[in-house]
């Protein structure tokens, strides 16, 4: 092989080896994400969960924002009144910990094809923005929340979208856009969608007093003797018999109750109507009373002309609540207990009052808040006297039948008893011919 030959096979090595070369930095080129963060990868490099001091969402139409006081969080937007720290504290997790399902590349004028237009009126294509802060007010993240990713097949039978994630931006990464797997349903702009949902819950009611609308005189008080027994009117006429199907609900009032909204101070004046205000006191057998002020909101004003606007005010109530209690210290002891039960029973007597302590203490923090509830939760209580009698069924006339059907005050039918009669039995006449 000559010197020629030689230069010549060189060549061409050299050429294949830069071939390969170039073929490989372009299979990494194209199969490495052009975002940021890639498929797997937190949505976050490292999200500052810890120097969260507060959060503003920002929607379309409304704004909340979420402060820490004392380690737990408030809604400022509601005089500082304590948001649900369950759901404050998983939108943070969640962030800190989301993954990436797809980094899409484009830069920060895309935003609108992804639902995240800050100028946009409606919230379909505003989205929310998360503006969290440190406790000296500097932003330290920030990152909105777009479109819902659809899964492109048909909708469940039984019922539901088909979404399967959201598209996001970490607004300090300007190479793209994210689409995650987590909805984040929990996370609004509308303020009583944090609040925390803890309310008033009288156990084992003894009395019930309500007020005359707009007037402090009584208009009827219910007493019972235990919480197993029914209902008495105080001062009842001869006439008035109770209906028990509307006293009987009482005996559970406010069980499991909710409240919609909590109202600003600076707003309870313009919500509240001039009549109609009532005053309740409900007295439980266990030393709880509850003063309770209860007026009528005004009446919903026009509906605003723009149609993505939040509807007026409806015919709930506004609510405040005074609470307090004379727990029992000691327990009194039955003649006679033999030291097993005794033991038993102070220890029973011992954790409940534990118990009423803390619902004591978490009940009279509500004091001085105004609470905005639904019309159904109040209804049961705000019953004028006479929806509380039933007519009693006149005794019959001298003389009448009285197997009838007898109807009996609350609603109960009582029916006359059926005798169960003998007919006399026939024996036939050849039959009595052989007994003789």
């Amino acid at each position: 092989m000559n010197k020629r030959q030689v230069i010549i096979l060189w060549v061409i090595a050299i050429t294949l080896g830069a071939a390969v070369t170039a073929v490989k930095i372009s299979q990494n080129q194209s199969t490495r994400s052009a975002t940021k963060r890639s498929q797997g990868q937190t949505l976050f490099e490292s999200f500052p969960a810890n120097d969260a001091a507060s959060v503003e969402i920002q929607g379309a139409a409304s704004s909340v924002t979420l402060a820490k006081k004392d380690a737990k969080w408030v809604v400022v937007q509601r005089d500082g009144y304590p948001a649900n720290n369950t759901f404050v504290n998983d939108f943070i997790r969640t962030l800190g910990e989301l993954k990436v399902t797809l980094g899409l590349e484009a830069g920060p004028s895309f935003a609108p094809r992804f639902g995240m237009d800050e100028a946009a009126t409606k919230p379909a294509d505003r989205g929310l923005t998360a503006t969290f802060k440190d406790a000296a007010g500097k932003e330290i993240a920030k990152v909105s929340l777009g479109k819902s990713i659809e899964s492109g097949s048909a909708p469940s039978p039984m019922g539901g979208g088909s979404a399967v994630g959201r598209y996001l931006r970490n607004h300090a990464d300007d190479s793209g856009f994210y689409a995650v797997s987590e909805m984040f349903p929990s996370v609004s702009d509308d303020a009583k969608r944090w609040l925390d949902s803890g309310f008033i819950n009288p156990e084992k009611i003894k009395s019930i007093t309500l007020s005359q609308a707009s007037k402090s005189e009584t208009d009827w008080k219910l007493t019972r003797d235990d919480e197993n027994a029914e209902f008495k009117l105080e001062g009842a006429t001869a006439t008035e018999v109770l209906d028990t199907t509307v006293t009987g609900p009482l005996k559970s009032l406010f069980s499991y109750a909710r409240f919609e909204d909590v109202a600003p101070t600076n707003k309870v004046a313009e919500r509240a109507a001039a009549e109609g205000k009532r005053t309740a006191v409900i007295e439980t057998v266990e030393g709880f009373t509850y003063t309770l002020q209860i007026s009528p909101t005004k009446p919903a004003a026009a509906a605003p002309a723009a149609p993505d606007a939040e509807p007026a005010a409806t015919d709930n109530f506004l609510l405040t609540v005074e609470v307090t209690a004379e727990i029992p210290k000691e327990r009194k002891k039955a003649e006679g207990e033999n030291p097993e039960d005794a033991t038993a029973k102070d220890s029973a007597f011992a954790e409940r009052q534990k118990a009423l302590t803390e619902k004591l203490a978490k009940e009279k923090a509500l004091a001085g808040i105004t609470f905005e509830v639904a019309k159904t939760t109040v209804d049961p209580l705000l019953k004028e006297r006479a929806a509380l009698i039933t007519k009693a069924t006149p005794p019959p006339a001298e003389g009448a039948p009285t197997g009838g059907v007898q109807q009996l005050p609350g609603g109960m039918i009582a029916r006359p008893p059926v005798t169960a009669t003998t007919p006399p039995i026939s024996v036939p006449a050849a039959d009595q011919a052989d007994e003789k």
